[in-house]
């Protein structure tokens, strides 16, 4: 089995070869959507344009409440567009942002969002997340490797300088630090008994995006070769910079530290997890 990591993301371990037919990649993704953007914003000014040479209008100052109205209605042709054009070529990538719109409006994923903050070096960004109201980040070791800086971003606390604590390469996991107070966070379950195709959340940076609250199902414990303890692989829309998001159980816990993908033999592509009981063995190091 052929694994890969790099700083800020996640990329596929595979075990076996890709099929005829690879899913779009993530430059594919932006550039279809940069194509769509262009091509709308085209015909809108065209339509303008053929509006005032036909009419001749005398253009005049609108109204406050007018000209909201005017953007509000333009807003949404745009976003109705672009969901025309999503559904039309059906791309994977952009399933996890209508699943994360809808999550979204739920009142434990909201409070969730608030600890799980993107972590950023010189060069790459990640996922991390929140254990203690005075700034103990959790995320994984390849996220901050090499980094000659590191910033931290909270939701709704802001931006803060981090420093690395511990490292710990053998098991993906590192411990960071701010200096903040009364900081939101997320409750770390003692462990985790598995259950076939448990329904758990996890939240994240994926691709260009922030904040991305998305579902999955555990499907069971997988060995790798370069690891002594067993991982956890789950069913679920896993994408570069899920990197350090964590997984929560339905009971609002974290169960466990998303870090890889995986071509698996019988499952297909899953994202895998580090259990929480190995965070809670090295978070004893620190307190």
């Amino acid at each position: 089995m052929i694994e890969e990591r790099f700083a800020g993301g996640v990329d596929m371990a595979k075990e076996k070869e890709q099929p005829e037919q690879d899913p779009i990649s993530e430059e594919e993704l932006i550039e279809l959507v940069l194509e769509a953007q262009a091509e709308a914003l085209e015909k809108q000014r065209l339509e303008r344009l053929d509006r005032l040479e036909g009419k001749q209008i005398k253009r005049k100052r609108q109204p406050p409440f007018a000209r909201f109205i005017a953007w509000l209605i333009a807003i949404m042709l745009t976003f109705s567009t672009f969901a025309i054009f999503f559904e039309i070529f059906s791309i994977p990538a952009v399933e996890f942002l209508k699943k994360s719109t809808s999550l979204s409006f739920q009142s434990n994923i909201q409070t969730y969002k608030k600890s799980v903050v993107q972590i950023s070096t010189h060069e790459s960004k990640g996922t991390g997340f929140s254990i203690s109201d005075d700034g103990l980040i959790v995320t994984n070791a390849h996220v901050i490797e090499d980094a000659l800086s590191l910033t931290v971003y909270f939701p709704e606390d802001g931006i803060y300088e981090a420093e690395v604590i511990e490292s710990y390469p053998e098991i993906d996991i590192a411990f960071l630090q701010v200096e903040g107070t009364d900081l939101p966070t997320l409750d770390l379950a003692k462990n985790y008994e598995f259950t076939f195709r448990e329904a758990v959340y996890f939240i994240g940076n994926p691709l260009f995006f922030s904040g991305i609250a998305n579902e999955g199902q555990i499907l069971g414990t997988k060995s790798l070769s370069d690891w002594e303890e067993d991982v956890y692989m789950m069913d679920a829309p896993v994408y570069k910079g899920n990197s350090g998001s964590p997984v929560i159980d339905m009971s609002g816990y974290v169960i466990g530290v998303v870090f890889a993908t995986l071509d698996d033999k019988e499952h297909g592509n899953v994202g895998l997890f580090i259990p929480i009981e190995l965070v809670n063995e090295k978070l004893k190091n620190i307190k």
